[in-house]
């Protein structure tokens, strides 16, 4: 399958704009219906500072049409160390004598499911690594019955989303019946020379079997699934063009594209010097315009940032395109109970959950640890066609206050606490304007004030 064509892409990496036909397109970009290719890569080639600084504030405003002040956290779960590829910027990579391998005993793993718990988490991202020896389906099924399972007080795992290797259709259909979410893995670099220069050995060097996992996963009947590139390996415009066009072909091809969008940078990790010196290392102003053009690009999808990036990296992408965030993060097997194993990448943003949230509330957004989407069947198209006519925040936003506040009553420190329902207040008062909305939302919140859980719409 022709999913990206180089030269193709290769050819739109030369257009440029004038002041005029940027002004088009970040006008075009505010009817929320996304841009064209050529328009994306007009926006790539921007390098003036005042162009830029426009770019940045109207996909500030995409953001808030459409997400409002929501903010979805999450914590990953990793499972394994163990990899059967050869790939020279990860820590985990087979070759790495460095590293200390491990993988978790389900024992092992709900115990570190507690612990994500009893931060206040409600999603999990479990992350099986690569070797499907180490973590076959089996293994996962039985990991993600028992964390389901596992209630501690008022807190429970409500939703799992996966990241693993790339599966055939026939173990996708196994894996869509398991209750997950999304279904996450990435092309990492989407050029095939790179690919197969960064990619040594292991199934993951087919560059074409990688990029043909999600058509497996849908045929598979997975609904929710999430892709990215791991920025650093290849120019930063090549791969924002091709993860554009691949959304695109997926949309034209089953008539839904990714979930979510996920735009790591490399990070050193040990054993791997590529990682601490990539190839195409992206400044902090890049990454900026990277977010901000995939907000206009696929303006409903979701966009995820995890804790490689900086604390003050992750205020600033926020605002421009940012949906969903891990927090009280740990990146090794067993990183939750003790660090007795390897990390997969340096993090930057260290802090704990109660922190995170604390600083959220306290600019005004509303950490949400919502899952009702997934529980009720808005997935895949469903969840797009309610997301395109602007209902999806009918059930956001209820959804994500109420689901704040029981952190509030459940986990946060006194500090949080009060800057978490000074938000919810404000919120209320000024950006939930259906009356009918506002009404239940506040019964709502007076049902949890004494003692309900997991209310959702």
């Amino acid at each position: 399958m022709n999913i990206i064509d180089v030269a193709k892409i290769n050819s739109y990496l030369e257009l440029k704009g004038d002041e005029k036909r940027v002004n088009e397109i970040l006008t075009k970009s505010l009817e929320l219906k996304g841009l064209g290719t050529e328009e994306i890569a007009v926006l790539l080639n921007l390098e003036d500072e005042n162009l830029l600084n426009k770019l940045f504030r109207t996909a500030k405003k995409v953001k808030e049409g459409i997400y409002g002040k929501r903010i979805v956290l999450f914590a990953p779960l990793y499972l394994s160390n163990y990899c059967c590829n050869n790939c020279l910027y990860c820590g985990f990579r087979r070759d790495n004598k460095e590293i200390k391998r491990r993988k978790l005993t389900f024992d092992e793993a709900v115990h570190e499911a507690e612990q994500i718990i009893n931060m206040g988490h409600k999603r999990i991202l479990l992350v099986a690594g690569e070797d499907t020896n180490q973590c076959n389906l089996d293994y996962i099924k039985e990991i993600i019955d028992k964390i389901y399972e596992k209630k501690i007080m008022n807190g429970e795992v409500r939703r799992i989303n996966v990241n693993m290797a790339p599966l055939k259709t026939e173990e996708f259909k196994r894996l869509a019946s398991f209750g997950i979410g999304t279904f996450q893995s990435f092309q990492e670099t989407y050029h095939p020379d790179v690919y197969k220069k960064m990619h040594l050995s292991g199934p993951k060097a087919n560059y074409q079997w990688r990029l043909e996992t999600m058509d497996r996963a849908i045929e598979g009947g997975i609904q929710d699934f999430g892709m990215g590139a791991l920025f650093g390996l290849c120019d930063y415009r090549f791969e924002v063009l091709a993860l554009i066009e691949h959304s695109k072909y997926l949309l034209n091809k089953y008539g839904v594209g990714p979930h979510t969008l996920s735009v790591p940078r490399i990070e050193p990790a040990s054993g791997s010097d590529l990682s601490k010196n990539p190839p195409h290392a992206i400044n902090d102003k890049q990454f900026k315009k990277i977010v901000a053009i995939l907000r206009l690009a696929v303006p409903y999808t979701g966009m995820i940032l995890t804790t490689r990036e900086s604390a003050q990296v992750r205020r600033e992408v926020i605002e421009l395109g940012i949906s969903q965030i891990s927090a009280g993060s740990k990146t090794n097997p067993g990183g939750y109970s003790d660090e007795n194993s390897t990390e997969q990448f340096t993090m930057g943003d260290t802090r704990s959950l109660d922190e995170i949230v604390e600083e959220l509330a306290q600019h005004g957004f509303i950490p949400s640890f919502c899952t009702s989407c997934y529980r009720l069947g808005r997935v895949g198209k469903d969840f797009m066609d309610l997301a395109q006519v602007g209902l999806i925040q009918r059930f956001c936003d209820p959804n994500a206050v109420a689901t704040f506040a029981e952190y509030l009553n459940d986990y946060a420190s006194e500090e949080t606490k009060k800057a978490g329902f000074e938000a919810i207040e404000n919120h209320i008062k000024n950006n939930i304007k259906d009356e009918k909305i506002r009404a239940k939302v506040i019964e709502t919140l007076d049902k949890i004030q004494n003692g309900a859980r997991d209310l959702y719409v």
